[in-house]
């Protein structure tokens, strides 16, 4: 079955932070070194909506397998047209094309939200992310080496980023 997208709803706020905290023990997507609470997330969450800045659960077979946001860069008026995205899935869904299909579904929005630019932060040993994202046209606009540290060991983050023609 195809997957689908739909804005994310508040009662859905506790699979997008089981979805993330899958993500933690690995060390290869988030800087967080300890599960986050909904509790904590509930001030990020309220700051999506779908008209600029929006909020994606990822669904496939009538379950929610993963989530995709645009959240604001930098917070100033000038970078309007600039989002960051957060891209995650359910473990159990991982290396089945959802990557693919949530960035495609992402670029046809754009236009609609008025964004002309993505910037992703990518840890730079997280090749699967890397992969995915150089594969869609991002390029590395920035490196940053050694900037976390997680479990003893330094780690380096990428600034991917596209341009896209929204015209």
């Amino acid at each position: 079955m195809a997957i689908q997208f739909e804005y994310a709803q508040e009662q859905q706020l506790p699979r997008i932070v089981a979805i993330y905290n899958q993500t933690i023990p690995s060390r290869m997507v988030t800087a967080d070194l300890e599960p986050v609470s909904v509790a904590s997330r509930q001030t990020w969450f309220s700051e999506f909506n779908p008209d600029q800045r929006p909020l994606w659960v990822i669904e496939k077979d009538d379950q929610i397998v993963g989530w995709v946001g645009l959240e604001s860069f930098y917070g100033r008026p000038a970078y309007f047209k600039t989002v960051e995205i957060s891209l995650y899935l359910d473990d159990h869904f991982q290396h089945q094309g959802i990557g693919q299909q949530t960035l495609d579904f992402v670029g046809g929005q754009l236009s609609r939200l008025g964004i002309d630019t993505i910037v992703a932060y990518v840890f730079s040993h997280n090749l699967p992310s890397q992969k995915l994202f150089q594969k869609n046209g991002f390029e590395v606009w920035g490196h940053l080496p050694d900037v976390a540290v997680m479990d003893g060991q330094r780690r380096s983050l990428d600034i991917l980023g596209r341009h896209y023609d929204v015209n």
